[in-house]
């Protein structure tokens, strides 16, 4: 069969022959060298008589590794039994999918229904409320919610030592890796909690094991063994963007693959273009169309478990809204008229309700701030009342039903504000974050304005009722819920819209407002609907259901609003955080974090990764960076031989899981969001693998030399975690106690 892959994996089984040619200018022994050719012809069994195992005994190693995870991470798990840290988040979404509450959230939805499993699993009715630092009462059972999370970090440490051996690095450099796993005290720390912490690294590994495997296949393309490991590379990629949006950078580890794999095949003059294209047929579907359909499946189970209003209706549109049970929307009378009182919500990437405040703008026109905002408030309503031009004013009381005074497709009103009494107004003066649109702002009041008050309304949708019974409505008419339409400043031309940024912390945050040209009808910043709706002269329509919402519209707009909240993460200037940290203290170990109390009589537990693998590993990426400089030069020189089967192996063993770690780790350098030290924990998993290709790749190749080596790795590991186990493990009695692990003035262990 035609082989793809990086390379054919016949040429790296020689490899060890081929490197003892190049000769390392750092020693004696090179990164391609051997300590002799009768070595280098040897098998590397026969190199290591430590290493001359059979299967039996190397799964044996394997499943200890796994039992000694199992126990670092279970040990003492319930000894606070208070929320600690993000527990106060997590904890509380896991209850809100236990009552069927709506709620928002940054983050897919996987991860938290994983803890919603757990928590009905260990019987929780729902009804504790997370709080920060509060006791968990005795009906809750914490111990075996943050067991189900445990278990999740404490497979990582397996997973580790499989794709290292996949990508053929040996059984002692394997599991040195795997042992760094499952003693990384940050690792440790995160996996005792309720967070989605462990949830992400486990399907990030599971995602990483799978592409290891893949390639291990790749002489065995089309069976049904490489058929199932594509697929189950498919599966885990879709449960990993679906926990976080973190997963995208291991997705693109997948990627960069797949793509090396096709060029590959690609280049095969033997390879016939009918497998070639099938090549592609597979990973089309296994690779983009199942991970997007996972992601999709993972919010269907999410808006069907929420089927209640909650603390999440904000971030969705009015269908939506209105459509969960125990929902907060009035439904009133079902024409809309000149004196009703109305809340206003935009379809955009912002779907808030139209909003204003007392506040007035500081720069620009300074007059009354208009903004979106999502939650209820009674400065989101507001007046129709007529256009200014028209001379005529209405009171907030409409006198009388009068239907002369319902609005129509094209009817020109003045929106006035209901609280500060200002009028909807917009004018030539830049917007003060979308510099090439119009501000738009609250002005005057009812005798003082101008025609820069009157909007044009122009239909753009309308819905029928869910209720087949109900009679046909009106379609010119303007109604409540169901009517979608634009505003058109009469003076400008421009239209109402939001555009899915937000205003400075003098603007409160809150969605940017603004009066912008429009070419199509289509713009979805320009639509906007009445949610609620007011107006005592006119009878409601009995028998009328609001129409139901549609799946896909759901699914986009609450991605949108994750994405809108995840921008708005940023530092507040205003503000101290004492947790939050750069990305530049991670792989230095700079900094911890405290996650809980640290009072004297609290158990406590600081996130800091282990000095024995950050150092080290960050020492590793400077050696490799160095390495494949060294090596391109001495290529270009032509003083050293690449063989398909050498750059196989760089690229799986070296080049893959640096590029996996530069992904994880340069988004956070150059994000505006405030970040804490937690966001490491899938890059430093990469950068343990970049110091195992060092190990591979420096370690001379003498049995007794490399087991005094690894054998001295191993201790330093074991000792490293036993000496800072307390951090990881819970600090009991006043901090001061443990002043010894405040080995950097920059740590607050102790103080």
């Amino acid at each position: 069969m035609p082989t793809s892959g990086f390379l054919p994996k016949s040429s790296e089984l020689n490899l060890r022959e081929r490197r003892k040619n190049f000769k390392d200018d750092l020693g004696n022994d090179g990164p391609f060298d051997e300590a002799s050719s009768d070595e280098a012809s040897t098998p590397k069994e026969a190199l290591d008589p430590v290493s001359n195992y059979n299967s039996t005994f190397k799964y044996l190693g394997l499943g200890a590794l796994t039992a000694l995870s199992f126990y670092v991470r279970f040990h003492k798990i319930d000894s606070n039994d208070s929320v600690v840290w993000d527990e106060a988040h997590f904890g509380k979404f896991g209850s809100y999918y236990i009552k069927n509450e709506f709620y928002h959230d940054v983050h897919p939805p996987l991860g938290k229904m994983l803890i919603a499993l757990s928590e009905y699993l260990a019987g929780f009715d729902g009804n504790f409320g997370f709080d920060s630092g509060e006791p968990y009462p005795d009906g809750v059972n914490f111990k075996f919610m943050r067991q189900f999370n445990a278990i999740f970090g404490a497979l990582c440490a397996p997973l580790m030592t499989l794709s290292a051996r996949n990508v053929g690095f040996g059984n002692h450099c394997s599991m040195l890796l795997g042992l760094m796993v499952a003693l990384e005290l940050s690792y440790v720390a995160l996996s005792k909690f309720i967070l989605l912490d462990s949830i992400l690294l486990f399907f990030t590994a599971t995602t990483y094991y799978c592409i290891t495997k893949v390639h291990s296949l790749r002489q065995e393309q089309f069976t049904r063994k490489w058929s199932m490991w594509m697929l189950l590379l498919g599966l885990s990629i879709g449960c990993v963007c679906s926990v976080k949006w973190v997963g995208l950078f291991i997705t693109l580890v997948a990627g960069a693959y797949t793509i090396a794999d096709l060029f590959t095949s690609h280049h095969n003059k033997t390879l016939p273009r009918s497998i070639y294209y099938r090549h592609w047929v597979i990973r089309i579907i296994n690779l983009i169309i199942i991970p997007f359909m996972i992601y999709l499946f993972c919010f269907k189970i999410h808006f069907t478990i929420l089927h209640k209003s909650g603390t999440g209706d904000a971030s969705t549109n009015t269908l939506f809204q209105v459509n969960l049970d125990n929902n907060k929307i009035e439904i009133g009378p079902r024409d809309l008229a000149y004196g009703s009182e109305v809340t206003i919500r935009s379809h955009g990437l912002s779907p808030n309700l139209l909003h204003s405040h007392v506040q007035l703008y500081p720069f620009g026109s300074g007059q009354h701030q208009v903004t979106g905002y999502g939650h209820s408030d009674d400065n989101n309503n507001w007046i129709i009342n007529f256009p200014r031009q028209s001379g005529m004013e209405i009171s907030e009381f409409s006198p009388g039903g009068d239907e002369s005074l319902k609005l129509i497709d094209g009817s020109e009103l003045r929106l006035v504000h209901r609280n500060t009494k200002a009028n909807l107004h917009s004018h030539e003066i830049p917007a003060h974050v979308s510099k090439n649109c119009y501000e738009v702002s609250g002005y005057g009041d009812k005798n003082i304005g101008d025609v820069k008050d009157d909007w044009i309304i122009e239909v753009v949708q309308q819905l029928a009722s869910s209720n087949a019974t109900f009679p046909n409505e009106d379609s010119n008419k303007i109604h409540p819920i169901s009517t979608s339409f634009r505003l058109r400043h009469k003076e400008l031309g421009c239209y109402l819209a939001t555009t899915g940024l937000a205003y400075p912390a003098w603007g409160f945050k809150q969605a940017e407002i603004v009066c912008k040209t429009s070419w199509t009808k289509r713009d979805k910043s320009t639509w906007w609907n009445v949610e609620d709706h007011w107006n005592a002269n006119f009878e409601k329509s009995e028998g009328y259901v609001p129409p139901k919402s549609k799946f896909w519209a759901d699914f986009i707009l609450i991605n949108f609003a994750m994405a809108s909240s995840n921008n708005a993460l940023v530092p507040d200037e205003d503000k101290f955080d004492a947790l939050a940290t750069k990305a530049w203290e991670w792989p230095t170990l700079h900094t911890g974090l405290r996650m809980c109390g640290w009072g004297s009589t609290t158990v406590k537990y600081y996130l800091l990764g282990s000095p024995f693998q950050t150092w080290l590993s960050t020492a590793a990426l400077v050696f490799f960076c160095c390495y494949v400089v060294m090596f391109a030069l001495r290529w270009r020189r032509q003083t050293v031989s690449l063989t398909q089967g050498d750059l196989s192996v760089l690229g799986m063993q070296g080049v893959l899981p640096f590029l996996a770690w530069l992904l994880h780790y340069l988004p956070f350098v150059f994000m505006g969001r405030v970040t804490y030290v937690h966001h490491y924990v899938p890059a430093l998993y990469f950068a343990i693998l970049v110091f195992g290709f060092v190990l591979e790749t420096v370690l001379p190749k003498r049995v007794l030399l490399n087991v005094v080596i690894y054998s001295t790795l191993y201790a330093g590991c074991i000792y490293t975690y036993m000496y800072f186990a307390p951090i990881a493990q819970g600090m009991d009695g006043p901090a001061m106690n443990y002043q010894y692990l405040d080995w950097v003035n920059t740590w607050t262990i102790s103080t």
